[in-house]
């Protein structure tokens, strides 16, 4: 078995929690309350900027050209593919892009970027690795199962076929591939510190979507 079904198997129950989520059921059967979805557009669109940082940090340590190169176009398409998509669906929902832009991070949202910039800066690659692969993987899956499913709000869907292309799949593999070669150069030990990081940020998925729901402010 491969270092990241290692992974998958730490972080599948928290992946089963995520698809029975209110909001992506939400999002499918169409029940999900706009102003939820635009809160989680808004706090999304802040959360790319430092998560496009996040894979420049993985880019810099990349011990091949293959894995450089591949983590440089990933970390420009978090900023230019994604903020496309930010800007048709913020259209779409009538929310002002600069107003967005001054929006501060929700605690979920600045919770999830410190933690991915702090383990893709200080950490050995294959750590930065185990933190960076919930998001694609995550993605991936919950995309293809719910664009299964279709959604009766074209906003919705746009938003779920973004998810489920095939060029974001491959995308997905690329980075599937480099944890398994980083992952499997190293100790047990050291593979087992990746998947703590891996687990970690898949709660952080859940707590993502779920802060957008419940309308997650600062208490103080």
């Amino acid at each position: 078995m491969s270092p990241t079904n290692d992974i998958w198997t730490d972080i599948a129950p928290i992946h089963d929690a995520v698809v029975r989520h209110p909001f992506l059921t939400g999002l499918t059967d169409g029940s999900l309350p706009e102003d939820a979805f635009a809160r989680y557009v808004v706090q999304d669109s802040l959360f790319l900027v430092e998560y496009s940082r996040a894979l420049a940090l993985c880019a810099a340590k990349s011990p091949s050209t293959t894995q450089l190169r591949m983590f440089c176009a990933h970390a420009t398409e978090a900023i230019d593919v994604e903020r496309a998509l930010h800007e048709q669906l913020m259209s779409r929902l009538g929310i002002d892009a600069e107003r967005a832009a001054a929006t501060g991070p929700t605690p979920a949202c600045l919770g999830y970027a410190s933690f991915l910039l702090q383990a893709c800066a200080l950490r050995d690659f294959h750590e930065a690795l185990g933190a960076i692969v919930p998001c694609y993987w995550i993605y991936w899956e919950v995309g293809k199962e719910l664009v299964a499913k279709g959604s009766p709000d074209p906003r919705y869907r746009l938003w779920i076929d973004t998810y489920g292309d095939e060029s974001f799949g491959e995308a997905v593999t690329g980075v599937l591939r480099a944890c398994d070669v980083a992952l499997g150069a190293v100790g047990a030990s050291a593979a087992s510190a990746a998947r703590r990081n891996a687990v970690t940020a898949a709660r952080y998925e859940w707590l993502f979507w779920d802060s957008a729901l419940r309308d997650e402010r600062w208490p103080v």
